[in-house]
């Protein structure tokens, strides 16, 4: 009596189906999809001590910017 039989497991389906539908729940699997990869890739980024060195591009931008005012004069 303590366990639930599949019949109850396909009752319950049903009634999430119908109360929240089918188009909600595929929202939130997609959501909880992207979640999860975001994650994995964030433990990835943070086990690679390579990638945590500041990136040079904001660096290259700001000499451009410096460079620019000289030429307009």
């Amino acid at each position: 009596m303590g366990t639930w039989s599949i019949g109850h497991w396909l009752i319950v389906l049903v009634v999430v189906l119908v109360v929240f539908g089918t188009k909600r729940l595929r929202n939130v699997g997609t959501d909880l999809g992207a979640a999860i990869k975001g994650f994995k890739q964030g433990l990835a980024e943070g086990s690679d001590p390579a990638k945590l060195e500041a990136d040079p591009k904001p660096e290259a931008k700001a000499e451009e910017a410096e460079k620019e005012p000289a030429q307009k004069n």
